[in-house]
């Protein structure tokens, strides 16, 4: 019997539940239609953040970021470029602290970038700064 992930739609936020073997088939919502894995961050708002790191079986890894933020546009090509690298075994997100107060604050973001790492709706992990490809890729490695 195969395992099932919830894979929660980065499009509509629906809660997709998939065999584990097909999660690199390019499958799509049940309910947009749309690609759950497209190669991008998805992003997370104060509305959406809770449904998506309680409802994934995935880890979700997290970049609460800015606009004005030099570091943190220094680090959204590396996220993205992870994220192309990493998907399906993982929803990389993103979190505009700016947009999203209230789960900066809940979550006690003091700096920025900061990325935090969800298992099972848990934080198992965070570090705040810029990390190269490849650093960040080996961090990540250690919490999958």
């Amino acid at each position: 019997m195969s395992e099932s992930k919830h894979i929660v739609c980065p499009h509509c936020d629906a809660v997709n539940r998939l065999p584990a073997e097909r999660l690199s088939d390019s499958p799509n919502c049940g309910k947009c239609k749309q690609a759950l894995f497209n190669g991008q961050p998805q992003n997370l708002t104060d509305a959406n953040f809770q449904k998506v790191i309680v409802n994934s079986d995935l880890p979700v890894v997290v970049d609460f970021w800015a606009a004005w933020c030099g570091p943190c546009q220094m680090m959204a090509p590396i996220f993205s470029a992870a994220t192309q690298q990493l998907e399906p075994k993982v929803r990389m997100a993103k979190v505009d602290t700016e947009a999203a107060q209230q789960t900066a604050a809940q979550y006690g973001i003091r700096s920025i970038p900061t990325l935090a790492i969800f298992k099972n709706g848990k934080e198992v992990a965070r570090q705040a700064g810029v990390m190269q490809g490849p650093q960040l890729q080996a961090w990540i490695h250690q919490y999958l």
